[in-house]
């Protein structure tokens, strides 16, 4: 009788405790099912108006692309987009820009809410019709990726003074022009979000895992009015 007692009494400490584990392990995935995400940063300078915060935002400006269309910020009105600069006949770091761009255009060609801009710091050389045998070469869409040229004055100043990126003529370099290799995330109100080394594929994979995320923070925006 007393053995009886005792497995029974094992027996229902061992029910008591599976309970437990199981009751916390529920209110642990709660809270972190819970736990909102972070939105990410928003880059550059900010001023206080009234009760409202006004970030920087990217410049009016008007291009023309691979396919002589025109290209302003109305052309990425409501979207997402990923912004570089490059010229074609680099044989430095736009190679690898290239190919990690590419990447970012694979996982993004079938996505309504993302475009890619990149503009070439050297318009005098890249004219609209080498434009658009260079993205014919790499096999990608026009309505998707658009390689921009224009006034050199007008490039060089958006790259410094909107996207914060290097990008000026200097006779010294073996190109003849220096530029950084970064790719920025603007979002859709014209406000960066993300730089990112365009020639590591670590970062790249951020900028990738950053673009959803984005996505993700307007997509609970919209639930939340409504």
């Amino acid at each position: 009788m007393t053995k009886q007692l005792t497995w029974r009494s094992e027996t229902m400490r061992a029910v008591l405790y599976t309970a437990l584990i199981l009751t916390t392990g529920s209110i642990l995935l709660s809270s972190c099912a819970k736990k909102e995400e972070p939105p990410l940063p928003i880059f550059g300078e900010r001023e206080v108006e009234g009760k409202d915060t006004v970030y920087h935002t990217i410049d009016n400006f008007k291009f023309v692309d691979q396919d002589s269309a025109e290209v302003t910020n109305d052309t990425f009105k409501d979207k997402i987009y990923v912004a570089d600069f490059f010229f074609t006949s680099c044989r430095t770091i736009c190679p690898i820009m290239k190919t990690q761009m590419l990447r970012v255009y694979d996982s993004i060609q079938n996505d309504p809410d993302v475009l890619l801009l990149s503009h070439s710091i050297d318009p005098e050389y890249d004219t609209v019709g080498l434009l658009h045998d260079y993205a014919e070469r790499l096999g990608v869409k026009s309505n998707k990726w658009h390689f921009v040229t224009g006034n050199k004055e007008d490039i060089y100043k958006i790259a410094q003074t909107s996207y914060f990126a290097t990008a000026l003529e200097d006779k010294s370099e073996p190109d003849g022009f220096i530029h950084s290799g970064a790719f920025l995330l603007i979002d859709k109100d014209k406000r960066i979000r993300g730089k990112y080394d365009g020639t590591k594929e670590e970062d790249v994979n951020r900028l990738l895992a950053d673009i959803q995320r984005l996505k993700r923070e307007y997509a609970n925006a919209q639930k939340a009015q409504g």
